[in-house]
């Protein structure tokens, strides 16, 4: 997998969080800089750490499911984003309170990077350098997120189901690249 795909799908994955993160500033009163780091670590952070336990978890199955795969990766992909865009039309959201302690923030970061998780599984049956995958998963989600909490006190609203659903459309279509590359039908 190239770089510019792992780029893509962590852009994908950090849609969860940049769209917490923007109601995350909707709920506070002045954005501080402490508000922008503490969202870009614990997003960012556990975005990048269970990719890395999919993985392993991944490769402890990988020759029991290796012929399949391709499609699993589509399915998993596909479940993923399907659901940032159902979430995304308003469907289940949580209201957001102006906290950032580790009560607060720990659920968030966990609930937003599942789907991270689940893509680490993806990686281990794809040619995938982890530790680069990881580092620029955490770093695009960490990023990602001080930009949302910026923005969600700026502009409000409006952008978190679009966020969502750009990140469930990143997914989906990633999802269908590798099953098209698997099958053949992509070179």
């Amino acid at each position: 997998m190239e770089f510019w795909e792992i780029l893509t799908i962590a852009v994908g994955l950090s849609m969860d969080a940049f769209a917490v993160s923007v109601c995350k500033g909707l709920s506070v009163e002045k954005v501080k800089a402490k508000h922008l780091w503490i969202a870009g670590a614990y997003f960012g952070g556990f975005q990048a750490l269970m990719p890395l336990i999919g993985y392993f978890l991944g490769t402890s199955f990988r020759s029991l499911i290796e012929s399949v795969d391709h499609w699993i990766a589509f399915g998993l992909l596909v479940f993923i984003g399907g659901n940032m865009i159902w979430e995304s039309r308003g469907r289940g959201e949580e209201p957001m309170d102006a906290f950032f302690s580790v009560k607060a923030m720990l659920p968030l970061a966990v609930a937003t990077s599942i789907d991270a998780l689940t893509v680490g599984i993806t990686f281990a049956f794809l040619k995938v350098d982890i530790f680069t995958a990881v580092l620029t998963i955490g770093v695009t989600t960490f990023v990602l997120s001080a930009i949302g909490v910026k923005i969600g006190k700026g502009f409000g609203q409006r952008y978190k189901s679009k966020a969502e659903f750009a990140g469930g459309l990143v997914l989906i279509l990633m999802g269908m690249k590798i099953l098209l590359e698997h099958t053949g039908i992509l070179g």
